[in-house]
């Protein structure tokens, strides 16, 4: 990126392919409940659903079962499919739900703002944890987790609300963990996707990108 480094530890560089996405200039507006992202209602688009699995077996590789940790891209097929509202958070939230919905693979988005220094996925330590968003804690223990110098900020399934995007965002870091089977080119082609959208819905210009592997 522009100002950042972004790392993948040795013990997780078999195991998950990191997308990375940054964005400057922002103008991240709230939505109201009635008002639809975009046109259409959110579904699995048919070429992802075989995508579910390699992400069920990235997070039993990561020591997680995902039947009682599930991946943040299978949480919102389940919201979907069991017909419960549509999260509607803010523009540039709302876009990479969608994009995750879709491509079924987890992501998150941060502000970046409130990172400092390089940026590393390594599994937790014994005690880590953090204030999660509508979480009074996320534990790390062993689990893989976006770490900054201050300390963790983000995972597959529950995001920091010390990185959470608000209206006042104007920087944005978006990640996509997708399992190492993902090609590099499949995954430039998801990134692209969640560019178009969140610029589309939230302005800005893309500032940097990220395929850690690259091969």
């Amino acid at each position: 990126m522009t100002d950042r480094t972004v790392t993948v530890a040795d013990d997780l560089i078999d195991v998950v392919r990191l997308g990375a996405l940054q964005f400057e200039g922002l103008s991240v507006r709230a939505t109201a409940d009635t008002a639809a992202p975009e046109a259409g209602d959110p579904t699995v688009a048919p070429a992802a659903e075989a995508r579910m699995a390699l992400v069920r077996a990235m997070y039993r590789q990561f020591g997680i079962d995902p039947t009682r940790t599930r991946p943040s891209s299978e949480a919102l097929a389940r919201r979907v499919r069991r017909g419960l509202p549509w999260p509607r958070i803010n523009t540039l939230v709302d876009a990479c739900n969608r994009c995750s919905l879709e491509t079924q693979l987890p992501f998150g988005v941060y502000d970046i703002d409130h990172v400092s220094g390089a940026i590393a996925l390594r599994r937790g330590a014994a005690r880590d944890e953090y204030e999660g968003i509508g979480k009074p804690v996320v534990h790390l223990s062993g689990r893989p987790a976006l770490y900054d110098a201050t300390g963790p900020f983000g995972n597959p399934t529950s995001d920091a609300a010390r990185t959470m995007i608000t209206p006042d965002t104007v920087r944005a870091l978006l990640v996509v963990y997708a399992p190492r089977p993902v090609p590099a080119a499949e995954l430039n082609a998801v990134l692209d996707l969640s560019a178009a959208r969140a610029l589309r819905t939230s302005g800005g210009m893309e500032a940097g990108r990220w395929i850690i592997p690259s091969g």
